[in-house]
């Protein structure tokens, strides 16, 4: 039997980690969680006996890890193509790699200047242009996902998948810091936050001892 063990960080502020937990459950991995906290003198030390990158997620699989949370997400998808990771449709399924690797390459003035952080909220947050621009087309990928492929379903393209296992990061700093959503983006926000692995995620954060290297 395969046994995987899932190198995470702090589930307060690690948006990386959030990704990689839920392509885990949703590939129905029965998985060993070790947390390692953030931002402390021997973090990167720690890490780096699981990971060669020294960052976090990390899936070991069998003693071998797998790096970085996109590798995690196509090897998954890999390794059980009945759990509907990727889209079954090849049209879908193209779009959901292109929008679910342009997360992962980019915004990074939206991951700058709104950090993860399931421990606080701003009402009111301003943004400058940059960080908007980010939101825009952010908000752009969810209404074009949603209505090309969304198929009456709470996500992107229909059922939860890698392409929102990679967003729900965002939809946590739009809760965050208080971004302002058109309706469609507003419910898909809301989906994500309700679904049951979230909840969870969240539950798990809000239990965790406080981080002052983040404050």
């Amino acid at each position: 039997m395969t046994s995987y063990t899932l190198i995470l960080g702090n589930k307060t502020y690690s948006s990386w980690s959030l990704r990689g937990w839920l392509l885990a459950r949703q590939a129905g991995l029965d998985f060993t969680e070790v947390v390692i906290p953030l931002r402390r003198p021997e973090t990167r030390a720690e890490i780096l006996k699981h990971s060669p990158a020294g960052k976090v997620p990390a899936l070991v699989e069998d003693g071998q890890p797998i790096w970085d949370s996109l590798a995690i997400a196509e090897t998954l998808a890999e390794r059980f193509p009945g759990k509907g990771l990727w889209p079954g449709d090849a049209r879908a399924r193209q779009v959901a790699r292109c929008v679910t690797a342009e997360m992962h390459s980019g915004f990074a003035p939206l991951r700058q200047a709104l950090s993860m952080d399931l421990s606080k909220h701003y009402p009111g947050h301003a943004v400058g242009a940059e960080v908007q621009a980010d939101i825009e087309r952010i908000c752009d990928i969810w209404r074009d996902c949603r209505a090309s492929f969304g198929g009456g379903g709470d996500f992107l393209f229909g059922d939860f998948g890698i392409a929102d296992a990679f967003y729900a990061p965002v939809v946590t700093r739009f809760r965050t810091y208080d971004v302002k959503l058109d309706g469609v983006c507003e419910a898909y926000c809301a989906a994500v936050t309700a679904h049951p692995w979230m909840q969870e995620w969240a539950a798990a954060a809000a239990a965790e001892p406080r981080a002052p290297e983040f404050d």
